[in-house]
């Protein structure tokens, strides 16, 4: 299987945890969105201001030429990113073929409870409000696999395998 997978839904939903288990299982490499983010936008996040449309863009670019370097490589490319609204998620997946969708969803009360009992670069429960405002539930699709965070990583990950 050659393919490029995201996982996506709100910060503290256990995309990082979820993806690296995922490309580990599967043989593929892991891409962390967080990790594509300009110092700028970091900072701006850090600062408790929610990145614009026009922020994401450039990132979406480095994710998706990271994702194809990969691919050309021969290797799954599992991408975690948040990719909240469908037009995120169509720019993301414009110029792949056959890509795979995981949305990790849970409530704002459990999630929130996560992110505030861990440390991060910048992602604070501050901004986890204005995700739930802006995420966008992806269509049910046969590309498209909706799961609940309330189960355990090993069992996320054999459910995306078994579904794979």
């Amino acid at each position: 299987m050659k393919s490029f997978i995201v996982v996506m839904g709100v910060s503290g939903c256990g995309k990082t945890t979820i993806a690296k288990g995922l490309s580990e299982t599967l043989g593929g490499t892991y891409l962390e969105g967080d990790s594509f983010h300009t110092l700028e936008a970091k900072a701006k996040m850090a600062g408790g201001t929610p990145l614009t449309d026009e922020d994401r863009w450039p990132w979406f670019d480095q994710m998706i030429t990271a994702a194809h370097v990969e691919l050309s490589s021969g290797r799954i490319s599992v991408l975690s990113c948040s990719a909240l609204k469908e037009s995120y998620r169509h720019y993301l997946f414009h110029s792949f073929e056959d890509p795979r969708l995981i949305y990790l969803e849970g409530s704002f009360e459990l999630i929130k409870s996560r992110i505030d009992e861990r440390e991060h670069e910048y992602m604070t429960s501050a901004l986890l409000k204005s995700q739930f405002d802006t995420v966008e539930e992806p269509k049910n699709a046969p590309n498209v696999l909706k799961l609940s965070v309330q189960s355990s990583p090993s069992t996320l990950i054999r459910s995306i395998c078994d579904w794979l």
